[in-house]
């Protein structure tokens, strides 16, 4: 009988996606014989508090008020190994009490769902401080350099893509798993629209369009709100705003606008809800800019997508899967949305067969894939980049 294994599952709480895949993967856990323990830690709780602000909250302002800028960070950064040394000399400066965890803890599994963990872990391994096993699960549709490490036992990764690519920069191809981008399981699991409908107060018929703000209710919802209400087909729009009042203030503030609205649409706006898997099972459509983890849960539902917005660098990646594989439409003007949403609608079997891609591209038991790869690991030695294979991937996809 195999010993039962200690896992922990480190996230990092800059943005909302990197937690929520951490929690899918505790969820898995928990439903999977051959585990002793399971810790979901914060490794930013681990940090002092100008860290801790730099990571979380620095993101959140880029996107908000210089999204430029990040886009052009992250296309500049994109280079393996351009920026890990000045990274992880930061991340050690500042993670002593998450050494000191992995010390105590020692597990056998370690899962990271972000990169700045992953490299101090990466570090400790390639000191032999530590024994256990590291993998990463990287939760974009496309792999930036800062997710690679100097030592890992396994990647997670979401296409088939994602791991040629990891395979042409020279990682041994049986140490990258194509999972899918854990989340949920609960997502998908409920395909019974008109019970779901029921439940969740909505009418049976017709299309229901789901618009979601965010988790963090960061997005302009009213603009969105303001361009659907033009929509000349008969529609229900639910708006979830997250945990922003201000968000639904001003959604709500718009619709109380008699202008502008085609009176052939119904409105249904929410504050924070805890029961996504079921609104999106409801709907035959989100609103959303496509955060990995949203379009994840998006493509698990079956649910496409009308995209609007990407923040510049990852967003913009998932994006282009997305419309790639026909699960998505995009929207470069907020103003059209309504527009491009009703040419949807009004096309016969046009939401069907980007429901179609979207069911192709969902994998909704990623989760559960990636802790059943882990126990099943044969496998004790990491993977070591060394110098003179950094340098050669460096050079592979050298920016001019």
């Amino acid at each position: 009988m195999k010993h039962p294994k200690k896992v922990l599952i480190l996230s990092t709480s800059a943005g909302t996606g990197h937690v929520r895949a951490a929690a899918a993967l505790e969820k898995a856990c928990g439903e999977i014989p051959g585990i002793a323990e399971v810790a979901n830690v914060d490794a930013l709780a681990f940090t002092n508090k100008l860290f801790r602000d730099f990571y979380s909250k620095l993101y959140i302002t880029l996107v908000q008020d210089a999204p430029t800028l990040l886009g052009w960070w992250y296309e500049k950064s994109d280079e393996p190994w351009k920026t890990d040394r000045m990274r992880l000399l930061l991340d050690r400066l500042n993670t002593r009490p998450l050494v000191r965890l992995l010390a105590k803890m020692q597990p056998d599994i370690t899962v990271c769902t972000h990169f700045m963990p992953a490299e101090i872990i990466s570090h400790l391994i390639t000191k032999k401080v530590i024994q256990a096993k590291l993998s990463i699960v990287v939760t974009d549709y496309d792999f930036h350099a800062m997710w690679l490490s100097r030592a890992f036992h396994r990647y997670f990764v979401a296409l088939e893509e994602t791991k040629a690519y990891l395979t042409t920069l020279g990682l041994p191809g049986e140490r990258i798993t194509v999972s899918g981008i854990p989340v949920d399981p609960d997502f998908g699991k409920n395909q019974d629209k008109p019970a779901l409908r029921k439940r969740l107060g909505l009418r049976a018929e017709g299309p229901v369009i789901l618009v979601s703000a965010g988790a963090l209710g960061v997005n302009p919802a009213e603009q969105v709100v303001k361009s659907l209400r033009t929509l000349s087909h008969r529609a229900q729009v639910v708006v979830i705003c997250g945990k922003n009042p201000e968000a639904k203030t001003k959604v709500e503030s718009e619709l109380a606008k008699p202008e502008n609205g085609s009176g052939k649409v119904e409105f249904k706006v929410l504050g924070y809800v805890d029961d996504m898997p079921s609104w999106m099972g409801a709907a035959d459509l989100l609103v959303s800019k496509p955060g990995g983890m949203t379009s994840a849960e998006a493509m698990a539902s079956g649910l496409p997508m009308a995209i609007y917005d990407p923040i510049p660098g990852q967003e913009e990646r998932n994006s282009d899967q997305l419309l790639e594989k026909g699960a998505a439409i995009k929207c470069n003007e907020i103003t059209i949305l309504g527009y491009k949403v009703g040419r949807v609608l009004a096309e016969p079997g046009r939401l069907e067969a980007m429901r179609q891609a979207a069911r192709k591209m969902g994998q909704p038991q990623a989760a559960t894939k990636v802790v059943q790869t882990l126990l099943a690991e044969q496998e004790h030695e990491p993977v070591e980049v060394h110098p003179h294979q950094q340098e050669a991937m460096a050079e592979t996809v050298r920016k001019k």
